[in-house]
């Protein structure tokens, strides 16, 4: 156990209604009996008078204790709800620095030694620090499930389904000659090993729709000069975010807006009209829009008429493409429904719920009972390749001997162990915890 005593203000900025000061470690009692005189029963919230040194009121409030190891951190913890003003605040903290053993926590700390308790493992830990920062109900639901422990559940549950394939092997090994040896290992394991390799690739699948969840959807607008490029933004931002003007190339550089959609985080980008140029600051934003478009997830392809709709280039082939004829408030007849995906009018609000609905029918379906189960990070899907490659090499190693195949199980424990934080991960730790806010 750490011997410094931590404390920090949890609730975010001030000032606020409540303010909630988080107290964790061995001097957490002799802290709270400084302070509030006496206190409170396990678990149970106290009106207590919160006092300096001198015996003066800092403020009054509600005051928690949760001894250990029945808290957050594993630790004596304790939480004291006080009035949300900065000085109030800043009174209470200043006193704690003062008492001996207690110190201001570090990003991420009070986590951190809840990790190292066995509170929470490292997905748990990841899928609290998502859940702070969700800003979609889609981003809310992937945190939760992660920091519920269902993710950690399923990877748990595999470690241990090769921790007996491993036992298995070893117990024919050593011990092939004893009766209550269970007989050939191929009939019991193996079968089961490929249904585990076949269960981590389809988890595998699901990479593509956690990126959406956790990144958003990429939604690039693109086209010639003056084709309402602009104005789109502004008409799904609900705001003037570009300049419109009906000078051709007004807009110069890529420009993005965050929106939710249907809970999913879309990220929307406004380019430069792209046509033929010798000014060096168009030119400089029009290379910057073929970027743009090479990273896109969807092109919204604009035209204010239909022989606007330009070619693009080959890096944007194979990816959804939509054209939308814009400005049909000028000239309805114009526009033949077969010229465009969409028909829109920023000015009039025209066709702008089909192309909602449109762009809403690329999301993924997530209507499923497990469909949050889903690797989310980098490293999830680093460990869960390496476990699945494992499986492989050791499936392919028949001929060399159990001893071999053995091995190659070991290594794809290993990788599920990482991802949790069983194994050999002391070198992430400082990377993750430095992702949180002070005081969690």
């Amino acid at each position: 156990m750490p011997a410094d005593t931590i404390y920090a203000l949890s609730s975010g900025g001030l000032p606020s209604g409540v303010a909630v000061i988080r107290v964790s470690g061995p001097h957490t009692r002799s802290a709270l009996e400084q302070i509030c005189d006496e206190i409170p029963p396990a678990r149970q919230a106290a009106l207590k008078s919160i006092r300096n040194r001198n015996g003066s009121v800092l403020d009054q409030g509600l005051v928690l204790y949760f001894p250990a190891p029945a808290s957050f951190t594993g630790e004596d913890c304790a939480e004291l709800q006080v009035h949300g003003g900065r000085a109030v605040v800043d009174a209470i903290l200043s006193e704690l620095s003062s008492l001996p053993g207690l110190k201001h926590a570090e990003a991420g700390e009070f986590s951190r030694r809840a990790f190292h308790n066995g509170k929470l493992d490292l997905v748990e830990i990841e899928g609290l620090a998502d859940l702070i920062t969700a800003e979609t109900e889609m981003q809310r639901r992937l945190a939760q499930e992660h920091s519920s422990g269902k993710l950690s559940a399923l990877y748990q549950g595999w470690a241990r389904r090769l921790t007996h394939a491993r036992a298995m092997i070893e117990a024919e090994l050593d011990f092939a000659d004893e009766d209550d040896v269970p007989g050939s290992v191929a009939a019991r394991i193996w079968a089961d090993m490929r249904v585990l390799k076949d269960e981590i690739a389809d988890h595998l699948s699901g990479v593509g729709v956690a990126e959406i969840i956790r990144d958003g959807l990429k939604i690039v607008i693109a086209g010639e000069p003056n084709a309402g490029k602009s104005s789109l933004l502004n008409y799904l931002a609900k705001r003037d975010v570009a300049i419109v003007t009906d000078v051709a190339g007004t807009t110069r550089d890529v420009l993005s807006v965050d929106l939710s959609l249907a809970g999913f985080s879309v990220r929307l980008f406004d380019t430069a009209g792209l046509r033929q140029t010798e000014d060096i600051v168009e030119k400089e934003g029009i290379r910057r829009a073929y970027v743009t478009l090479a990273e896109a997830d969807i092109v919204l392809l604009l035209a204010d008429t239909p022989v606007g709709f330009m070619q693009l280039t080959s890096s944007e082939e194979g990816k959804p493409v939509l054209r939308v004829g814009t400005k049909v408030d000028r000239d309805p007849v114009l526009w033949d429904k077969a010229d465009a995906d969409v028909l829109i009018s920023t000015i009039t609000g025209a066709g702008m719920d089909r192309l909602i609905a449109v762009l809403t029918s690329y999301l993924p379906d997530v209507s499923g009972k497990s469909a949050m189960s889903l690797p989310s990070r980098k490293r999830h899907v680093s460990c869960l390749q390496q476990a699945h490659s494992a499986l492989e090499m050791s499936f392919a190693q028949f001929d060399s001997g159990l001893d071999i195949q053995a091995e190659f199980l070991r290594q794809a424990s290993d990788a599920l162990g990482r991802i949790t934080g069983r194994v050999d991960v002391e070198d992430l730790l400082d990377v993750i915890f430095s992702e949180f806010c002070i005081g969690k």
